[in-house]
This record gives structure tokens, C-alpha cells and sequence, in this order.
């Protein structure tokens, strides 16, 4: 007890003294936590910026851009001449999607022909060209919807009739667990827990190779007995308790400050927030046993928790990934998280149904175990390759 009571110390002292540990646990989770809730207050991205192509120049062409202007999801910043201006202005990060009016349009509408709208979306913002591409498909069915009613008052079909014949099933829609479709509540919940995890594990990895890397890693296991389970738990323990002070925050911040969704349990979440910290600093552990370096563990780490954004299936869904990248979406710690998150916080079901979940954890925290002598014998004789 006394020798882990040691290390502990020591680790605590680097903590209090060093910016990076101040600026990665603290600085930046608290930043994005405020700057994501801020940036979603209103619940869904409103007025995304797009523009429109307009071969027609008709009275029907000018009312499709009034409706597209006047919808909550896009605002029209542009009226283009050519197709080739809004490919341009949409590469240039100006707009996020474009609507395309061919010529004739309203002429051939109004002699019952076919004509040919075409929208195009920048889908590398994922959200709000998703946005887009509701809102333009919608305004593309008002315009047919609009001719027709016109034309039907026009041979006498009275207005009671028209509605039934034009949209003869009504759809009502019901959002689940978070009827407002508050993009907030989805996204907050999913991008600040990967941050979370790109930060554990940088710091989890920093701490430990920065022994190997000054040579101090043969002292700090001979304070520990030569354990290098209990210099790995000693060490870790007060990254551990910030970094689980710091979940704790985020669920009071965003379930009990911002009202976010709560359908299920209070304990079942916070377990899942304590039991992630552990498993992202397992994950970290691991790499650094397979690669007792600090660039390289840095790199590895880096890298994985940037494309967790990505493979970790919050914004794109993992049904529908190739098999061969929807497989490290399951090698991943946030993807569990997400998970219960959904199930426990969203859904509130039993969590019976969120078992397998809670044990995915337990297999991280149990990752370094399989390189733990391999890792021990590279902190007794630490050789620093830059």
C-alpha cells in the first residue's frame, strides 16, 4: 500500500504542474462541451446556406425560390445563371447545396409534361446537406402540388376535393425519444464522448512513454515493488478520477443544465461514463504495449480517435458501411458508449438489452493484460527512439 501510495503521489505532481495535462483534460473537453451546446441551441441547424440555378426566369421558378428562401432549414444567398458559378461557389465552401430550374420548366408543367428538377449537395457536411436535400425534395413536390391545384380549380374541381386527390394518405410523423428532432441532444451526446476518448487517449499514453522516454520508468517501477500492474494503477488513478469528474460534469451539463433527453436510468449512465474512462485508457495501454514509443503511440492513438468520428457510426450509419470498415466500428470504446446511450439515456429500455455493451468495456480495461509483460520489460530497459 505504501509503495502505491508512492507512485501516486508522484503521479499527482506532473498533473497540477504541467499545462498539456490542464489544457487536455480540462481546457479543451469543458470548450467543446459549451461551444457544441451553444453552436445546437436552437435544436436544429436553421438556414443553411444554398443557392439557386435558374434556367426558367418564370413566375412558377420565382415562387419555388421564395418557398426554398422562406423554409426553416436553408436560406437562399444566391441566384446563379449557370450551373458552372454554383459548382464553383460550392466548392468554395460558400454554399452547401444548389437547386437547378431547367428551361421551359413552368411551360411544361402546365402542358402535363415532364419536366426535370435537379439538386445537388455538398455531402462532406453531412448535416446540413442532408437539411438541404429534405428541403429541396419537398419544394420540388410543392411546385407539382401547386400546378395541379391550378389546374384542377380550373375545370371546376372544388377545393375540398383537390386536397384528397392530391395527397390521398395523410402521414403523420411521431420522432421517437426525441419528438423535437433536437439535433442537439443527438450530436452532443455522441461527438463530445469521442472527444473525450482522442484526449484519454493521448494522455493516457503521454504519461506512460514520457517515463521511457527520460529514462525514469526502471524508478518508477521500483517504487512500485517491481508491479507493474500497481505502477500502471497508482499512475493512471488521478487521470482516472479527473477524467471521470469531467464525465460526471458532461451528464450533469448536458441531462441536467441544457434538459437533454432522459428516458431511462441515472445510474445505469454514469456507470456506463465511469466504466468508458477505464476502457479508453485500457485501449490506450495497449498501444502503447504493442508500441513502446512515444511518437508512434501518440500517432496510433491520434489517429484512432479522430476516426472514430467517422467509424464509430453517429452521423453515418453503420448498416450502411462496406463490411470490410463497419468491422472497426466494434474496435472502438465510444462506439459501446454511444450505444448505451441510445439505449439507456434515449430509448430507456431494460438493461438487460445493453449487457453485451457494459462487458465490451470490461474487454478494453483487460486489453493491456495481453502485452503486459512485453510492456514491463521495455519500462526496466527504456531505449528512446525519436
Amino acid at each position: 500500500m505504501k509503495s502505491f501510495i508512492l507512485v501516486f503521489k508522484r503521479s499527482v505532481r506532473p498533473l497540477a504542474s504541467r499545462r498539456i495535462y490542464w489544457l487536455t483534460m480540462v481546457v479543451m473537453p469543458l470548450f467543446c462541451m459549451i461551444f457544441l451546446t451553444d453552436l445546437l441551441r436552437e435544436g436544429l441547424p436553421i438556414k443553411a446556406p444554398a443557392a439557386v440555378v435558374d434556367y426558367d426566369r418564370s413566375e412558377l421558378s420565382r415562387r419555388m425560390i421564395q418557398s426554398l428562401n422562406g423554409a426553416q432549414m436553408s436560406r437562399i444567398t444566391a441566384v446563379y445563371d449557370n450551373i458552372g458559378d454554383a459548382r464553383r461557389a460550392m466548392q468554395r465552401g460558400e454554399i452547401y447545396g444548389f437547386y437547378l430550374i431547367p428551361e421551359n420548366f413552368q411551360s411544361d408543367l402546365l402542358s402535363v409534361r415532364t419536366p426535370t428538377v435537379s439538386y445537388y449537395t455538398n455531402m462532406a457536411y453531412y448535416v446540413p446537406a442532408s437539411l438541404l436535400y429534405k428541403n429541396f425534395t419537398a419544394s420540388a413536390l410543392y411546385a407539382k402540388a401547386d400546378v395541379l391545384s391550378g389546374l384542377l380549380t380550373d375545370v371546376g374541381v372544388d377545393t375540398e376535393e383537390i386536397v384528397p386527390l392530391l395527397q390521398p394518405i395523410n402521414i403523420e410523423v411521431r420522432g421517437l425519444s426525441n419528438p423535437w428532432l433536437d439535433y442537439a441532444v443527438y450530436l452532443c451526446n455522441s461527438f463530445v464522448p469521442a472527444i473525450m476518448q482522442l484526449m484519454i487517449f493521448l494522455t493516457t499514453a503521454f504519461a506512460v512513454c514520457q517515463e521511457m522516454k527520460r529514462a525514469t520508468s526502471p524508478l518508477w517501477l521500483r517504487l512500485a515493488k517491481g508491479s507493474v500492474i500497481r505502477a500502471l494503477s497508482a499512475k493512471l488513478l488521478p487521470q482516472t478520477i479527473g477524467w471521470q469528474i469531467m464525465m460526471l460534469f458532461m451528464l450533469w451539463w448536458f441531462y441536467g443544465k441544457n434538459g437533454f433527453v432522459m428516458n431511462g436510468s441515472w445510474g445505469w449512465m454514469i456507470l456506463s461514463e465511469m466504466m468508458f474512462v477505464l476502457a479508453c485508457q485500457g485501449f490506450a495501454l495497449f498501444v502503447v504495449g504493442v508500441l513502446p514509443n512515444l511518437r508512434l503511440a501518440l500517432s496510433v492513438g491520434a489517429l484512432v480517435g479522430v476516426l472514430s468520428f467517422s467509424i464509430g457510426a453517429f452521423s453515418f450509419p453503420y448498416e450502411s458501411m462496406y463490411g470490410s470498415i463497419g468491422v472497426f466500428s466494434w474496435l472502438v470504446p465510444v462506439r459501446y458508449n454511444f450505444l448505451i446511450y441510445i439505449d439507456q439515456a434515449l430509448n430507456g429500455i431494460d438493461v438487460y438489452y445493453s449487457r453485451i455493451f457494459y462487458v465490451a468495456y470490461i474487454v478494453f480495461m483487460l486489453l493491456p493484460l495481453l502485452v503486459i509483460k512485453r510492456l514491463k520489460r521495455e519500462l526496466l530497459n527504456p531505449v528512446y527512439v525519436p
